[in-house]
């Protein structure tokens, strides 16, 4: 090999790691902005008020646990927990349930309409329902369900099935036509088919549209604002404005709820981590 053939060969591996060393710069940086919040209110739930605005960066006494105890005996936190489980769980049933249905009949039958629907899903993509809430209003006024957990059940399917529906039927259009061409010659019906022979092979594709809506039903604070006004069906983020006092404010205890509100989400998203990651890159790699 020439003296050139080297140069220029060491010149384009010097080029590989100098983009690949800024890219990881980047992305280190990116994950130090995202995680430096976190971390900050982690540490101040173990913190009274005066170390907050003190030492706000300092590392705390992890076995200062008086606001966490302050959470659980004082306030009505596992009320605003169990609402919060009870509004979200029953969403994603009905979500995915509705939604993985749509998007079988959708994908695998031919009948004329079939692209419109699809169409008319994917329109809810893009008109965001709290531009209706006056309508959704006067709607759950007139069905007797205004105030009431129903509401926002409701609301939120109708929020998470345009996303579901368009995640799910990429996801079952990939799948062989041979496996259900094999199920019918065995005797399977229809029914059979998609629960006992598609529906496990698009797991992945159901993790991502879970993700996708629990995260933002979880958060929502809009939606419980106008439709809840009783204390004992308040959601954690609506609930945990009422640590908040008029004049003053137990930013300790309030830190301490908002940690304990994010654990149930981060500890769905490590138990999921392989079935998301594995459905991101489906398809990738033939």
């Amino acid at each position: 090999m020439s003296a050139e053939a080297t140069y220029y060969d060491r010149r384009g591996i010097m080029g590989t790691l100098g983009r690949d060393g800024l890219l990881q710069i980047i992305l280190i940086a990116n994950t130090i902005i995202m995680l430096a919040p976190i971390v900050i209110m982690v540490f101040s739930a173990f913190k009274t008020t005066p170390q907050i605005f003190q030492s706000p960066f300092a590392i705390p006494d992890f076995t200062h646990v008086g606001n966490f105890l302050k959470i659980w005996t004082q306030t009505n936190f596992l009320r605003y927990l169990l609402n919060s489980f009870v509004v979200t769980g029953a969403s994603m049933v009905l979500i995915l349930t509705l939604g993985t249905m749509a998007a079988y009949a959708i994908g695998r039958y031919q009948f004329t309409g079939s692209t419109f629907i699809l169409m008319f899903f994917l329109a809810g993509l893009t008109l965001p329902l709290k531009l209706a809430i006056i309508p959704l209003f006067m709607l759950m006024r007139d069905l007797n369900i205004l105030n009431n957990q129903l509401s926002l059940i409701f609301v939120y399917t109708a929020m998470g099935l345009p996303t579901t529906v368009f995640i799910m039927t990429g996801f079952i259009r990939t799948l062989p036509n041979e496996l259900e061409d094999a199920a019918r010659m065995d005797g399977a019906s229809e029914a059979r088919i998609m629960w006992s022979i598609m529906l496990p092979l698009v797991r992945p594709a159901m993790v991502i549209a879970a993700i996708q809506n629990v995260v933002p039903i979880w958060n929502d604070f809009f939606f419980p604002l106008v439709f809840i006004q009783n204390d004992d069906l308040k959601t954690l983020p609506q609930g945990l404005t009422t640590f908040m006092g008029e004049y003053t404010t137990d930013w300790g205890v309030l830190f301490s709820g908002l940690t304990l509100s994010a654990a149930p989400i981060i500890l769905i998203y490590i138990v999921l981590s392989k079935q998301f990651i594995a459905g991101m890159t489906s398809g990738a790699v033939k």
